[in-house]
This record gives C-alpha cells, structure tokens and sequence, in this order.
C-alpha cells in the first residue's frame, strides 16, 4: 500500500493521539490532580467573568439611558464617563440594595427568633392538650399522650447543649476556619478587581479575542462561534433580567396580599419569597414552607390561610407572569422551561435550575435555526413541514 506524505502524516498524529489518551487513563490520578490544580489558579477569574456577566446587565441600561440621551449637550464628554459612571452607579446599586434587605431582614429575623423560642413554649403544651382532647375517646392514644410527657425546657436545655458542643468542635478549628476565610474574601477580591477590568475594557477584550481566533480557525468557524456567544450572551442577560422582574412581582404579591389580610410577619416572608423566588418555578414553595411555619407559631388558622393564597398566587405567577416575563425574554415556550428546570435540578442542584433555562433557549433556537433550514432545503412548509404545493396557474 503506498502512502503519501498528508496520510502519513495524519497516520502519525492519530498514533501520538491515541498515546496521549492510553498515557491519560493509565495516570488519570494525576491528571485529575493536574485538572484541580488548573481550575483552583483560573477560578478566580471565572468568578470574575461571572461577576462582571451579572453587573454588565444594568450597567448597559444606565449606559444607555443616562449617558446617550440626545438632550446631552457635551457628548465627547459624556462618552469618556459613561463607562466609568455606570459601573460605580451599578456597584453602588448592588450594595445599597444587599445592605437595605440586611437592615430589613435581620432586625425582623431577629425579632421572630425571639418570639418563635416563646411561642414554642406555648405551642407544645397546647398541641398536646389539643391532641388530648381529639382523641379522648380512644383509650389507646389517650394512654400513649398521657405517657408523652414533653418537658418543654428539657427540650430547650437538649437544644442548647447541642449548639453549645456544636460551638465547641467549631472552636477546635478555628484556625482552618479563619484560613478559609481570608482564602475566599482573598479570591473574591480577584475576582472583584478582574470583574472590573473587563466591563471597563470589555470592546478590547473582544477585538483581541475575535483576532485571535480569526488566526487560529476557519472564517466559518469563527462567525458559527461568534454568533453562538452573542446569542448565549442575549439568552443568560434576557433570563437574568426577567427572573429578577418575576421574584419582585412575586414578593409585591404576596405582601400587598398578606398586609390586607392583617397576617403576621409580613415584611420578613414577602422578602424571603422574593429571594427563593430567583430559583426558577419551584424557588417560592421554599418560602412557603418556611412562611407557613412562622405563622403556624403564631396562628394555625392563618397558616392555613396563608398555604391556601400561597397556592393561588402561585397559580397566577406560574401560568400568566412567570411564562411571560422570564419564557418569553429568553424565546422558550413554557414546556420547555420546566423541562430545562427539572433537568437542571437533577444534574446541578439548585444552580443547574439558574443556568439551563438560558442553555436550554440557546440549543432550542440553534436546533429550530437547524430545522428550517434542512426545511428549506427540502422545500418543506416551515409551519406544518409538509411538502410544498407548487401553485396552480391562473386560467384566463
């Protein structure tokens, strides 16, 4: 058999590949430690594109809101600020509004702590007495609750030595505690500054890499990736933008709806739905559960009350605000979004139902953008795909 130099070439490239996987797996110990090591030195910088992803949402908005208004007198000036500004107005915004949902949150959480620990004094004896007297009729389970003698603050002393054994093994290792402390805020502070960096540059930062690939790969190659990110980019940008929206609306909802009912704990559960609400269609029954025990300790009554409105506005928010705001800023039809979420929980948790919303919408549009155009190929109907029917001539 006779080759010629391409083939031999390519024979030799396909042999040093098939080493370097053999020598991979025989050593995949290594490599992995090789793998961990690498991402440990590029996480900060992944934070950091991640960060810089998050605040580039609103500070395009008031880029492009305040600074290319057309009543601007001086625009060379307002274009050399515009950057600079939005970002210290973004960053303030995002601090001021982490620092009003503490001064909101906590002093109100801690005011429920202090009454929860009463209210469990009192719930527990009359829980009993309440179960006493529902079944007092049957001997068996009136013996059982007799026997069922809870001692409230042996109950409360148990609680405390665990806090307080639990405080000691934390005390045992305090140092590796303060080491992962100064570790995290040391990588936050990386991510932070690069995070910066690239809103500020972030036109240079594409001209160099659109080069560099432009170098490297084929003009398709590169326009197929090009488009690919900017519609990623679009996708995660319209997800994030509607998700926020969606849990604001969300936690309006619930506290217009539980200030007019007169229910307890108003502020602190509208806040905490508001959060959870930022994961995808299943966030809110988390601060369902927890709204409703809040209020179980005030009010069993209310509680009920309060899961029955819960699963109405529920109703409302998953199947008129919730496809409308977050499915349609990201072109998903509402199947799709709770399947994205569902697969995302399963693989990923929590932070797999944030991301494959977005994901999902960019391999949907690349897959329909793939269809028709095998459609047309194929001259298909674009709507039914049924073969099209060449019009008939006009009779005269």
């Amino acid at each position: 058999m006779n080759l010629d130099k391409e083939s031999i070439k390519k024979l030799r490239q396909l042999i040093l590949f098939t080493i370097v996987i053999l020598i991979a797996l025989w050593n995949y110990n290594i490599i992995l430690g090789w793998i961990g090591f690498a991402f440990g030195i590029i996480f900060p910088f992944l934070l950091g594109g991640a960060i810089a992803f998050v605040l580039n949402v609103p500070m395009n908005f008031l880029e492009e809101k305040i600074f290319r208004n057309k009543y601007l007198r001086d625009k060379k000036v307002a274009k050399r600020l515009a950057r600079p500004v939005s970002l210290v107005l973004t960053i303030a915004i995002v601090i001021g509004v982490v620092v009003l949902v503490m001064f909101v949150v906590i002093p109100e959480l801690t005011k429920t702590v202090i009454s929860l620990g009463m209210t469990i004094r009192a719930f527990v004896p009359d829980a009993q007495r309440f179960l006493d007297d529902l079944f007092t009729n049957n001997s068996e389970i009136s013996k059982w609750l007799s026997d069922l003698n809870l001692d409230v603050d042996k109950l409360m002393d148990s609680a405390m030595s665990f806090f307080q054994n639990g405080a000691g093994n934390v005390l045992n290792s305090t140092m590796s505690a303060i080491g992962s402390i100064v570790s995290g805020v040391t990588t936050f502070v990386i991510a932070f500054v690069f995070a910066c960096y690239v809103l500020l540059q972030k036109e240079k930062l594409r001209v160099q890499v659109t080069k560099v690939m432009y170098a490297f790969l084929p003009e398709k190659r590169v326009e197929w990736c090009m488009e690919v990110c900017s519609l990623t980019a679009k996708s995660f940008s319209s997800f994030l933008t509607g998700q926020c929206v969606e849990a604001l609306i969300l936690g309006m909802m619930f506290f217009i709806v539980m200030s007019i009912l007169n229910m307890p704990y108003t502020l602190l559960v509208a806040v905490l739905i508001a959060f959870t609400a930022l994961i995808p269609i299943f966030g809110a029954f988390i601060g369902c559960i927890v709204g409703a025990f809040l209020i179980l300790m005030v009010d069993p009554f209310q509680a009920l009350i309060f899961v029955i409105m819960f699963l109405i506005l529920q109703q409302i928010e998953g199947n008129l605000i919730y496809p409308k705001v977050v499915g349609a800023s990201v072109g998903l039809p509402s199947i799709w979004v709770l399947a994205a979420v569902t697969i995302g929980a399963n693989l990923m948790g929590i932070v797999g139902m944030l991301i494959f919303i977005p994901i999902v919408s960019v391999i949907y549009t690349l897959f329909r953008a793939s269809v028709y155009k095998r459609l047309k190929k194929k001259h298909r109907d674009l709507k039914t795909g049924r073969e099209e029917k060449p019009e008939a001539p006009n009779e005269k």
